[in-house]
Order: C-alpha cells, then sequence, then structure tokens
C-alpha cells in the first residue's frame, strides 16, 4: 500500500511541476525580452502572449499549455495501467474507483501549477487553456462541448474573458448531463469556479465596459496575479 501511494502522490505533484512550466513566460521572454507578467494583463497565459506578440504566439502557448493538462491526466492513466500490470495495486485497492479521484486530483493539482506556478514566485495564467488539456483527457466530449461554448460566446462577444467564463460555468454541466463519475463532477466545479476568481479583475472591467476584444491592447496597468 504504501508503494501505491507513495506512487498516486508522486503523479499529483509531477502534476503540479508540469502546470508551473511557464511557456507563456518563456515565449514572450525568448521572442521579444520581456517578461510578460509586466505588459497587459500581467497573465502568462495565452491570451495576454495574444495581445504582446500576436496570434501566432499566442496560439502557440495556448496549444503547449492545452498539452500539459492532456499529459497531467495521462500520467495517472499510465500509473493505472502500469500498476496494474506488474500487480502493485493492493488487493484492498478498488482501481475502477480510486482513478477518477486521482485524476481529479491531478487535474487541480495542474490548474494550481499553470496559475501559481514555483517558477514564477507563484504567479502565472488564469489556467484557461490547461483547464481545456484536462477536460479533453478526461472525457473528450465535455472537452470538445466546452470549447464549443467559449468559441460561439467568443465569436459573440469578442472577448476572450467573457468566453472563458462562460465555459467555466458550463462545465459542471456538461459533466452532469454526461453522467460522469462524481470525482468529474466535483473538479468541473472546483476547476470552474477557480478560473472565474482568476478572472475577477476581468469581470470588474466587464462590469465597467472596459475590457478589450479580441485584437484590442489592455490599456490599464498589469493586474496582481500573486
Amino acid at each position: 500500500m504504501a508503494i501505491w501511494l507513495t506512487g498516486c502522490v508522486a503523479i499529483v505533484v509531477i502534476a503540479y511541476l508540469l502546470g508551473s512550466f511557464p511557456t507563456g513566460y518563456i515565449a514572450v521572454k525568448q521572442l521579444k525580452g520581456i517578461d510578460i507578467r509586466e505588459v497587459g494583463s500581467g497573465s502568462t497565459g495565452a491570451t495576454n502572449v495574444l495581445r504582446t506578440l500576436g496570434k501566432g504566439p499566442g496560439a502557440f502557448v495556448l496549444v503547449l499549455d492545452s498539452l500539459k493538462g492532456v499529459l497531467a491526466i495521462a500520467l495517472v492513466y499510465w500509473l493505472f495501467n502500469f500498476a496494474a500490470n506488474q500487480n502493485l495495486i493492493p488487493p484492498t485497492v478498488d482501481a475502477k474507483l480510486w482513478q477518477p479521484w486521482i485524476v481529479t486530483l491531478t487535474g487541480l493539482a495542474a490548474i494550481l501549477g499553470h496559475s501559481k506556478s514555483i517558477f514564477l514566485g507563484f504567479t502565472g495564467g488564469k489556467s484557461v487553456a490547461i483547464s481545456l488539456g484536462i477536460l479533453l483527457a478526461m472525457n473528450w466530449q465535455v472537452g470538445l462541448a466546452t470549447a464549443g461554448v467559449f468559441a460561439v460566446c467568443a465569436a459573440i462577444s469578442r472577448i476572450v474573458s467573457l468566453s472563458s467564463i462562460m465555459g467555466a460555468i458550463a462545465v459542471p454541466i456538461f459533466m452532469l448531463v454526461t453522467h460522469q463519475p462524481l470525482p468529474y463532477i466535483l473538479f468541473g466545479i472546483a476547476g470552474g469556479l477557480y478560473v472565474i476568481l482568476r478572472h475577477r479583475t476581468n469581470i470588474e472591467r466587464l462590469f465597467a465596459g472596459t475590457e478589450p476584444k479580441i485584437g484590442q491592447k489592455l490599456t490599464t496597468e498589469p493586474e496582481q496575479t500573486a
């Protein structure tokens, strides 16, 4: 049991470190020589990279951040398959019950790492792209449906933050509609609330009518992301 628990804890820690990898920060630093936390919204995520460097780098960071989420969940599937093949799962452990909970903990750890990166003094992005990757790996139907909500809202409003918030609200609904296990539903609620909280300054600007649309620059000072 000790070896099994150690493996589960290790996967969660690795997921946090994986989420912490500062894709946006590195991209902007390498291409423009500046700290992205000092420009725009101060976020290291794809949206701020888009505003700072344009569509190409923004899309690149979006894809890589999403892949971080996919990889984090893939590690859990690998762990369970490897442990089953090597007879490392204790007989008292029901793998079918454990796996959704470990997937959920791993996903939350990756989200936390992305927004509170250990490599950037616990600053980071708003965990939207990595959340999408996690959802696609957890259940591709929920992931695609959430991406669809984001895309429709973005096409209508042209506001990324509003689209992200609407996607976050939709996740637990899709989890319930598709009859996902309880841990996944709780992930949808907790992860969605966290993403919304990360957008609190955006929400203030939305109510004030000053939130920039796609292609527009953010003229205010960088917000605090710590």
